[in-house]
């Protein structure tokens, strides 16, 4: 069975692929990845944060906007989480900027869960 998403909400097959970038990224089986759980992938050269928030998981750049800090390791509370440097908080959803003294969003990514195992896909 697959389950694609995008920060907690279905999206239609073919919306996540970019032309020459279509791989996907293991994250690692579901039940190794337990509510309040924070890691990292690189997707396309990127790095990605990926939060297991009340059983949903949700996927963003690991950069908070502010001053290029990483957002690893950050509180996760109200479906939002803070960098750990300035306080900016984002919201895992959407990755808007919630909070002084960042006004970018956050780039978000796709999570597909197939088969047991999380995937992050490529923007």
């Amino acid at each position: 069975m697959r389950q694609f998403t995008v920060s907690g909400s279905p999206v239609p097959r073919g919306w996540f692929t970019l032309p020459g970038v279509s791989e996907r990224v293991k994250v690692g089986p579901v039940t190794e990845l337990p509510g309040g759980y924070q890691g990292t992938v690189e997707v396309a050269g990127v790095s990605v944060l990926v939060v297991n928030y009340e059983g949903q998981f949700y996927a963003l750049r690991n950069n908070c906007t502010h001053k290029d800090f990483p957002l690893l390791g950050g509180e996760v509370s109200n479906g939002r989480i803070t960098c750990e440097k300035h306080g900016a908080k984002f919201e895992l959803a959407t990755g808007k900027a919630k909070t002084l003294p960042a006004v970018k969003p956050v780039k978000i990514f796709g999570t597909e869960v197939e088969n047991g195992v999380l995937y992050v896909l490529p923007l």
